[in-house]
């Protein structure tokens, strides 16, 4: 039921960003003025992109990595410049044609830029998966099903987010699903670190991984949780 879920979920996810979102999206993710919410939004992306650069090895040279959910490519940019060769997905195809307009030719040699489902298994084996708020609109379960679909094509660990299950973000959202509104997001999942920790753990696809590093970040309206997980042999 799980799988059939995040299908629903996903055909949700490219309706809106491309049909809705792109040009907030698009602006949100450039260096154009912003409101002071989304100015916290922009600031805390900025933080988690580093954060999760960060638990990454300082080169990648000879590296294959899969960045599920791309975006604009911001990401895969700087992943590229040290190094590493990126497969860089995203569900929405104006998303990807905006991140190849945003970035030179001369720095997206590197970079292999595709629509499509970033579980698609005609993508190959990667060293690393990263996800970086693409998540986090899936339930913990739906989010199990990702994770448990990477695993067997990924050679050492994937680090990405989810939307904590703190009781701001639960309020801000059940205010938000009164008010319904015609080009609303669809909700973002809340999910509380211990449950998704245990079902990662209880998972027979993940009995030679551990999860070695947590860490939130939290600016304003931004609040995300990196989580990694590494495989073990």
């Amino acid at each position: 039921m799980s799988a059939i879920s995040y299908l629903n979920r996903r055909s949700k996810l490219q309706d809106y960003f491309d049909r809705t979102a792109n040009d907030a999206w698009a602006k949100l993710t450039s260096d154009a003025p912003v409101s002071g919410i989304r100015a916290t939004v922009r600031a805390g992306r900025d933080q988690m992109r580093s954060n999760l650069i960060a638990r990454l090895p300082e080169s990648l040279a000879g590296k294959r990595i899969l960045d599920a959910g791309c975006g604009t490519g911001a990401l895969a940019l700087e992943l590229a410049k040290k190094g590493a060769s990126i497969v860089a997905i995203d569900l929405s195809p104006n998303l990807i044609e905006l991140a190849k307009e945003r970035i030179a030719p001369a720095d997206r040699q590197n970079i292999d830029f595709r629509s499509g489902d970033m579980l698609d298994d005609s993508l190959g084996e990667f060293d690393y998966v990263v996800g970086m708020d693409s998540m986090i609109h899936y339930c913990a379960t739906d989010m199990l099903v990702v994770l448990e679909k990477l695993a067997p094509r990924v050679r050492n660990k994937i680090v990405f987010t989810f939307a904590p299950s703190t009781l701001p973000l639960e309020v801000m959202i059940r205010v938000g699903r009164l008010f319904p509104r015609k080009d609303r997001a669809p909700f973002i999942e809340p999910i509380s670190q211990n449950k998704l920790s245990k079902l990662i753990d209880q998972s027979p696809w993940f009995v030679d991984w551990k999860i070695p590093h947590t860490q939130l970040v939290s600016s304003g309206f931004y609040k995300s949780q990196l989580m990694e997980i590494e495989k073990v042999s």
